[in-house]
C-alpha cells in the first residue's frame, strides 16, 4: 500500500502480548485513517453500552495516511475511545512528532485493549514491541516519565530520536479529563483518553521507526505540496496565525463580544488585552512547529516573575481565556503556570478550566461552603487555582471532586443548570449567545461542547469581510455547520492540522488536500467522494451515540445559553437560536425529526444494517 503501510498493531494488555493485522485495504479507502479509520474500528469491535474504564474499552493511536510523508502540516495523530467524561465516542488530536513514528514504525493504528496487572509501558522499535514493567514510572509527573524513559532507553541517538506519549498522576488516578503528554508540551486533551490509558495500568508508549512510507505518485506529490505551500506562502490570515500562534485571539474575541467571562456570565473582559497581548510583546522568546508544519505556531515563553520563573511552552487561546478571562483571572504569570501544571501532572486544561469556573460561581452563589474547599474560591483568585489544580491533578483534597468534571461537581451541589457543557463536555471559549453557528455546533458534537469539530469562527468571526457571515444572524448556519463538521472529519482522518486549514481565507482548502491525498495514495479520490467519506463518519459516530444511550434531548445547551440574554458586549440581549436551528440541521443531515439517520442516509453513505 502506499500512503498507508497496511499493518495495525494490536496489544493485549491483559495477556501481556501483541499481533501484527494486516490493514484491509477497502477499509483503509473507505474511512482514510486517523479518527474515521480509528472510530470505524472502535464502533466494530467495542459495545458502545460499556463502562469506559472497564477493560473493555480499546484505546487506539491512529496517524494517517499523509502523516510521515512530507504533506503540509501532517505531523499529527488521533487518540479514540469511549470517552470517561462524556460516555460518547470521543477522538482527541495530537501534534508533535509522535504519529510520524508510528508510521516510520510500520503502522497505521495501534489498538490497545484489555489491562495490565501491573503498571507498564509499550516499548515499539519497529517490528521489535515490548511491554515494559513501569513501577519505577508510576507516579511520576509527565515531564519525569520522559526523562526517565530516554534514560533507560541508553543510546543517545536512539533515545533523541525515541518519540514518548505518557500521562501523569492524574491519567494514574483517573481524573475524568485526564490526557496524553507527548514532548512535554503537546497533549491529546479532550474527552478523558489520558484516563483510559491509565484504566489500563499504561503509563507510556516509546516509538521509534526507520521505515520508509512510498507515495503511489512521487512526482505528483511533490507538486501538490509544493502548490500547497505556496497557496500557504500567500494567504495573509495564516501568515497572522503563524506568527502571533493563537493565544493573543482572547484580545479579538473579547472585542468581538464572544470571550467567556466569569462562568460564560458575560462576553467582555478587562483584563483581555493583557493577557493577550502581554504573551507577544513581554514573554515570547520564539515559536516551535510540528514535523512538516511551516507555520511554526507553539509559543516559547520566559517568565522572570519571582515565583514564576522557568521557560513555558504552548499556550493556546483556549486555555488562556478557560483559565483566564473565564475564572476572572488577568494575571498572565498565572494563567501561563496553570497551563504549564495542567501539562505536568497531565489533565486537559479545557475542562479543567471548565469545571473550576463552575465551582467558582457555586463558591461565589453560597451553593459550595468554604469548608468543603478548604479556602476562599471566588472569581480572580489566582492562588486558590493554583492550589486547586494541584489537588486535583493528584486527586487530594476538594480537587478529588473537581476530578469528575463540571457536570458531575454542579449536580453534586444541586445545581447542574451552572454547568456550562454539552454532553459533560466542558465548553470551548467562543460565546454560543454570540455566534449563533458554533452554538449548534457544540450542541450537536459528537463528542460534545466541541469547538473544533465545528469550527464555525472561521466563517462567523475571522472571515475577511466580503466573506463574513452575520453572527447574529441563524440564517445559512445548519447548512454551515453541517459541512464544516464534514469537512473536519476529512481534516481529522487524512491527518492534518486544523488549525492552519481554519485561519486560511478561505479556510479549508479540501481540494488541496484532496490532492496530496490522492497522489500519496494512488486511490480514486475527489473532492466529492472525500466529502462524502466525512459524511459517512460523522453518521458513523452518531449511530455509536444513538446505541450509547444519547438522544435529541442531549443535542442542547446549557439554559443560560437560550434563555439568558448577554448583559454585555456587541451581543448584548442575545441568546443563542437552538431551537429555531436544530430541525433544520436535522432535515439537511437526513435525519428524522428525533435526530436519527435514517435507512436511506444510512444506505447511501454505505451503513446499512446500523439501525
Amino acid at each position: 500500500m502506499d500512503g498507508w503501510v497496511g499493518r495495525i498493531l494490536r496489544v493485549n494488555l491483559t495477556k501481556g502480548d501483541y499481533s501484527v493485522e494486516d490493514l484491509d485495504p477497502d477499509l483503509a479507502k473507505d474511512y482514510i485513517g486517523g479518527r474515521g479509520l480509528a472510530s470505524k474500528l472502535l464502533f466494530d469491535e467495542v459495545d458502545p453500552k460499556i463502562d469506559p474504564l472497564s477493560p473493555e474499552n480499546k484505546l487506539l493511536f491512529a496517524p494517517g495516511p499523509l502523516t510521515g510523508t512530507g504533506a503540509v502540516s501532517a505531523g499529527r495523530l488521533t487518540v479514540v475511545a469511549k470517552s470517561p467524561l462524556t460516555g460518547t465516542i470521543a477522538m482527541s488530536g495530537m501534534g508533535g512528532y509522535f504519529g510520524d513514528e508510528i508510521k516510520y514504525a510500520g503502522y497505521d493504528v495501534i489498538i490497545l485493549e484489555g489491562k495490565s496487572p501491573e503498571p507498564v509501558y509499550l516499548l515499539v522499535m519497529d517490528d521489535n514491541v515490548e511491554i515494559k514493567p513501569a513501577p519505577n514510572l508510576w507516579g511520576k509527573t509527565t515531564f519525569e516519565t520522559e526523562d526517565t524513559i530516554r534514560k533507560e532507553i541508553g543510546d543517545d541517538w536512539k533515545a533523541l530520536e525515541t518519540q514518548v506519549v505518557c500521562i501523569g498522576p492524574a491519567g494514574e488516578k483517573l481524573v475524568k479529563f485526564a490526557a496524553i503528554v507527548h514532548d512535554k508540551h503537546t497533549v491529546a486533551g479532550r474527552c478523558g483518553m489520558g484516563t483510559v490509558m491509565g484504566s489500563k495500568n499504561l503509563k507510556a508508549i516509546a516509538v521509534r521507526g526507520t521505515k520508509a512510507i512510498s507515495v503511489a505518485d512521487g512526482e505528483g506529490f511533490k507538486q501538490a505540496v509544493l502548490d500547497t505551500l505556496n497557496k500557504w506562502k500567500k494567504d495573509d490570515g495564516l501568515s497572522y496565525f503563524g506568527h502571533t500562534g493563537s493565544a493573543p485571539q482572547i484580545v479579538s474575541n473579547n472585542r468581538r463580544g464572544s470571550l467567556p467571562v466569569l462562568n460564560h456570565q458575560r462576553s467582555t473582559f478587562e483584563g483581555a488585552e493583557g493577557l493577550g497581548w502581554k504573551v507577544q510583546k513581554v514573554y515570547l522568546t520564539h515559536r516551535k512547529s510540528c514535523l512538516g508544519c511551516p507555520t511554526h505556531c507553539r509559543p516559547v515563553y520566559r517568565l522572570t516573575t519571582p515565583g514564576f520563573e522557568g521557560r513555558y511552552i504552548g499556550l493556546e487561546f483556549e486555555t488562556n481565556a478557560l483559565l483566564g478571562s473565564n475564572l476572572g483571572i488577568d494575571n498572565l504569570d498565572v494563567v501561563i503556570k496553570a497551563n504549564d501544571i495542567c501539562n505536568e501532572l497531565g489533565m486537559d486544561s479545557m475542562s479543567a478550566g471548565g469545571t473550576m469556573s463552575t465551582a467558582m460561581e457555586l463558591f461565589e452563589k453560597g451553593y459550595l461552603p468554604e469548608k468543603d474547599i478548604g479556602f476562599k474560591l471566588n472569581f480572580g483568585n489566582g492562588e486558590a487555582m493554583l492550589e486547586l489544580l494541584r489537588q486535583t491533578g493528584l486527586r487530594t483534597g476538594f480537587g478529588d471532586i473537581i476530578a469528575e468534571g463540571g457536570y458531575e461537581l454542579a449536580k453534586q451541589y444541586g445545581h447542574p443548570e451552572l454547568f456550562m457543557g454539552v454532553k459533560k463536555l466542558e465548553m470551548p471559549a467562543y460565546m454560543p449567545r454570540r455566534l449563533q453557528g458554533i452554538g449548534l455546533g457544540y450542541a450537536t458534537g459528537n463528542r460534545g461542547g466541541c469547538h473544533n469539530r465545528s469550527y464555525t469562527p472561521a466563517y462567523e468571526a475571522f472571515a475577511p469581510p466580503e466573506r463574513l457571515m452575520d453572527p447574529a444572524a441563524i440564517e445559512g448556519k445548519a447548512a454551515m455547520v453541517k459541512r464544516v463538521q464534514d469537512m473536519v472529519s476529512i481534516v481529522d482522518s487524512v491527518v492534518v492540522c486544523l488549525f492552519p486549514q481554519a485561519a486560511m481565507n478561505p479556510p479549508f482548502q479540501i481540494e488541496d488536500i484532496v490532492a496530496q491525498l490522492e497522489a500519496a495514495t494512488g486511490a480514486s479520490y475527489t473532492l466529492d467522494n472525500v466529502m462524502l467519506i466525512g459524511e459517512r463518519i460523522w453518521n458513523l459516530e452518531r449511530m455509536f451515540n444513538l446505541k450509547a444511550g444519547f438522544t435529541k434531548e442531549d443535542d442542547t445547551l446549557p439554559k443560560r445559553m437560550l434563555e439568558e440574554p448577554l448583559p454585555d458586549g456587541p451581543g448584548k440581549g442575545q441568546v443563542c437560536r437552538l431551537g429555531e436551528m436544530l430541525p433544520e440541521y436535522y432535515q439537511l443531515r437526513g435525519w428524522d425529526k428525533n435526530g436519527v439517520p435514517t435507512p436511506e442516509k444510512l444506505s447511501e453513505l454505505g451503513l446499512e444494517g446500523l439501525l
